[in-house]
């Protein structure tokens, strides 16, 4: 952590403090709730409760009205601590498209052994330059119309990407990887995120390529890479804690100021980085308006090694970022009132629950309808929580909670629900492409196999961190809503 602590500080140096183009826009999250007129506004990630004045509450419904943030130095001031906060999001949907000639950008391509990805991806690049690395592949790489780099060993991704980094000239580098196919506005749709001085990186929404076969249809529906269609201010504890670097575009100073990707890292690279330009004090947003394609994996022994290599990170992260990496994260109100559940004593959770609520009321006495709004926020977030918890089950706990559900039938129901019920509500809430017995099958088998990488990675390394929950004190610390703080503006 010192040699982080020593890359961080020039970073905040970079960071302009000029607050937002005044011709910008911005949207309300889909989450944000909007009482007392606008002046008392409650969402974001981690949660928050913000009260304004009368006139920021008129700026704000203009906002969401279509005017843009305009010259106002407190009405920027407004907006910066809303986007900062993840209650809004920038909107481009009236915006024209970015002339070519001002893209100031080169894309960085690793690749090894993708000869017919990397063909199809040039092709689909517009006229900037391009830095081609060839990670020992096993028949060289030729490609017209960019620069290529040899490594004639083999070094994972994040090595690729920063040799190839050295070439780059540009303000902007964007890192695509070569079994991804962007769409024809890819980089002059994310490069104007960068006219946030704030911003430092910015990715897409990355969908995996549909197909017939189970394991295309599987990935189109549930591929770890696609973190959804809400857009998000990404970092630990939000509701996107990070992005994967398939496809990513990110300002040069910053990526050389963070140190770049970590060439300890050969998987959970991207993660470790983007926590870094977040600690740093830069934005990074993730804009699922604009999508890119990413190849599944070709065969099942292909898929269950890449979900197992995802959680083999986990510890790693955790000892570098500590629990940022937890398995689940909850007030301590709401771990102890689903221990009881899961115990089959519901009415006594119910009541810990109730409690919860009442404690909350009383530290939002100064909002319109205090009880009220503690229930709503004391609900969500104990359904959050649950819910995390489970996942934290069927994810990373399983090996632990498998045997007690046989030595104590007490636990067998709470045990199944948590393997079980996830899956089926990610099916349900899915396009469904497939039937629910194997996508169900399939989800439980995904996050097994991540959780074999974690305990596998823990026992190599001695570290058990990644398997620690986060009680984090405070209603509204469940999952993504982790702080109640009322601010003026």
């Amino acid at each position: 952590m010192a040699a982080l602590a020593w890359v961080v500080r020039p970073l905040r140096s970079l960071l302009v403090t000029e607050q937002l183009p005044p011709d910008w826009q911005v949207q309300a999250d889909a989450g944000l709730r909007i009482v007392d007129n606008a002046k008392l506004l409650i969402g974001g990630a981690p949660l928050r409760v913000m009260r304004v004045s009368g006139a920021g509450a008129n700026t704000v419904k203009g906002w969401f009205a279509g005017e843009p943030v305009g010259e106002s130095t407190k009405a920027g001031a407004l907006a910066r601590r809303l986007l900062d906060a993840g209650m809004v999001h920038p909107e481009f949907r009236h915006w024209g498209q970015t002339p070519l000639s001002d893209l100031r950008v080169t894309v960085v391509i690793p690749v090894k052994d993708e000869a017919a990805g990397l063909e199809r991806l040039l092709a689909a690049l517009p006229d900037v330059p391009v830095v081609v690395v060839d990670d020992g592949s096993a028949t060289p790489v030729v490609a017209a119309n960019a620069a290529v780099i040899r490594r004639e060993q083999a070094g994972g991704p994040g090595r690729a990407r920063m040799a190839g980094l050295a070439s780059v000239e540009t303000d902007l580098v964007a890192f695509i990887d070569a079994d991804v196919e962007p769409g024809p506005n890819f980089l002059p749709d994310l490069i104007r995120h960068f006219g946030d001085p704030a911003v430092v990186a910015v990715a897409p929404r990355v969908r995996s390529r549909f197909g017939s076969s189970v394991i295309e249809r599987y990935e189109t529906d549930f591929s770890p890479l696609d973190l959804g269609a809400k857009p998000a201010n990404v970092g630990p504890r939000r509701s996107s804690s990070y992005v994967p670097t398939a496809a990513f575009i990110i300002r040069r100073a910053a990526l050389d100021n963070v140190g770049g990707f970590d060439p300890g890292f050969r998987f959970g690279e991207d993660v470790d980085l983007v926590w870094r330009l977040v600690a740093a004090g830069g934005t990074v947003r993730y804009d699922p308006t604009v999508e890119v394609t990413h190849d599944p994996r070709r065969t099942w022994v292909a898929w269950l090694r890449q979900r197992m290599a995802y959680g083999s990170a986990a510890p790693k992260l955790a000892q570098r970022h500590g629990a940022a990496v937890a398995p689940a994260r909850c007030s301590p109100w709401s771990a102890f009132a689903w221990l009881l559940v899961a115990l089959r004593h519901p009415f006594l959770g119910g009541a810990v629950a109730a409690a919860s609520t009442t404690t909350l009321a009383g530290k939002l006495s100064h909002i319109p309808n205090p009880n009220r709004e503690a229930g709503r926020l004391a609900g969500w977030g104990h359904l959050h929580a649950g819910r995390g918890m489970a996942q934290a089950v069927a994810r990373v706990w399983w090996p632990i909670a498998l045997p007690l559900a046989i030595v104590m039938p007490r636990t067998r129901l709470a045990v199944a629900a948590a393997l079980l019920g996830g899956p089926m509500l990610d099916w349900h809430q899915s396009a469904r492409r497939l039937d629910p017995v194997r996508a169900v099958a399939l989800r439980v088998i995904d996050q097994m196999a991540y959780g074999v990488g974690v305990w596998k990675s823990s026992i190599d390394s001695r570290s058990f961190s990644a398997l620690r929950p986060d009680f984090v004190s405070g209603l509204g610390s469940n999952e993504n809503h982790e702080a109640t703080t009322v601010t003026r503006s």
